[in-house]
């Protein structure tokens, strides 16, 4: 499809500063420098694929944004001297910045040195361009030299115009018949933040986990790999200070049918307490996949694309956000455990926030994404309580210490 959905159009509006900016990056570490012309032919594949877009808007009122091909990208770069190990995750955090899928570019590939001889590759990507499972689509064929298909064409901006005003107007005058919906509720405010309203705002972290122990866990409590995850998360939020006796986790759901580089994905979500257990959790995520977060009252949610953005932005504020995000990415192809000749040491994938205030904090107070590849477990936190937590280090030894009350130790990165 070569129209923006509801939700490539909800991320496309954070990047006007209409909600929380959100980007998507993959991370690669090797043991040895990697060779930047392999880089670059990776960077070239991936101007020319579905990365390579921007939105063109439409003149004609109610027709949705197109995606339209944009080879321009930024270049390919690589820091000329090493940085520390430890400064990893502040270089990539600054990968995030500049970033914009409307005007482009809406990626960026780059590359980083290290003190202790080895390399560290992004693959920086807005999220309105893509989700997270998405973003690995891109960089394996990306990698593999495999193009993947362009989207198809789809009908003309009055042709759009007349279905999307269809499905508003008849789907909301059948939703009025049972009467006025409730209107959305916002987000509960945040507490007034102690230090600078500008200073930095999140707190980051990337640990490995054996999966073989990580798995042992899981089983030994009855629930599963996701469930083990969603827990960890909750007691984690907990331990930083968190007041309320039940957590609304925020949990991703892949909808794709097919491999495509879009948004397709949904969201539920759960409500857990302190009696959880990964066995009641695996219940629970279980009956909320049968419950997607839809609209309020009926209404159809593509009222979203046909009213002003300030409108739109108001309408669906907060939708998604819950007191924690759980992302579990899945399996990443084990083909992304090498770069060309050179073997990776480490394989993340996350969402960061560049750009966001410590007076604009949304909902979310600490996000989980959860990803495996061969053998190893890597989960990649962010904090975005910095009074709770206040440094890397803290998460750091945060998510150690609720590992290690369920048996496990992690490798930070």
């Amino acid at each position: 499809m070569d129209r923006l959905s509801v939700l490539d159009e909800i991320f496309l509006r954070s990047h006007r500063g209409m909600g929380t900016p959100i980007v998507l990056q993959g991370l690669w570490r090797t043991a040895e420098p990697v060779h930047p012309a392999l880089l670059w032919r990776v960077h070239r594949d991936l101007r020319t694929g579905p990365l390579g877009r921007r939105v063109a808007r439409s003149r004609v009122p109610g027709a949705r944004p197109r995606w339209q091909p944009n080879e321009s990208a930024y270049p390919f770069t690589m820091t000329q001297e090493p940085i520390p190990v430890a400064a990893i995750l502040d270089w990539a955090d600054r990968q995030g910045d500049d970033l914009n899928p409307e005007t482009g570019p809406g990626w960026r590939l780059s590359a980083a040195r290290l003190d202790d001889g080895g390399c560290v590759v992004a693959l920086t990507c807005s999220h309105a361009l893509a989700d997270g499972r998405a973003l690995v689509l891109a960089i394996d064929n990306a990698l593999a030299g495999i193009p993947l298909a362009a989207p198809v064409a789809g009908h003309s901006d009055w042709a759009d115009a007349r279905r999307m005003w269809a499905t508003v107007l008849g789907g909301t005058a059948r939703a009025l018949r049972h009467g006025i919906p409730d209107r959305p509720t916002s987000p509960p405010p945040r507490k007034a933040l102690s230090g600078s309203r500008t200073g930095l705002a999140t707190r980051s972290t990337v640990l490995e986990i054996p999966a073989r122990e990580w798995n042992r866990v899981a089983v030994a409590h009855g629930g599963t790999a996701n469930s083990l995850f969603v827990h960890l998360i909750a007691n984690m939020l907990w331990a930083s200070g968190f007041p309320s006796g039940t957590i609304a986790a925020s949990l991703p759901v892949d909808t794709r049918d097919e491999p495509r580089v879009d948004n397709d994905m949904s969201m539920t979500e759960v409500a857990i307490t302190r009696a959880d257990t990964p066995a009641s959790l695996r219940a629970k995520a279980r009956a909320a996949y049968e419950h997607r977060m839809t609209s309020p009252g009926g209404i159809p949610e593509e009222i979203l694309q046909v009213v002003p953005d300030r409108w739109a932005y108001r309408l669906a504020k907060g939708a998604g956000e819950r007191d924690i995000l759980c992302s579990n990415i899945g399996n990443l192809p084990e083909s992304l455990l090498s770069l060309g000749p050179h073997a990776c040491t480490g394989v993340a994938a996350r969402a960061i926030h560049p750009g966001l205030r410590r007076d604009a904090l949304p909902r979310t107070r600490l996000s989980g994404y959860l990803s495996r590849i061969a053998d190893t477990y890597t989960l990649s936190l962010v904090g975005l309580d910095p009074d709770a937590i206040e440094s890397a280090a803290a998460l750091t030894k945060l998510a150690e210490a609720t590992l290690g009350e369920l048996g496990l130790r992690a490798t930070p990165w």
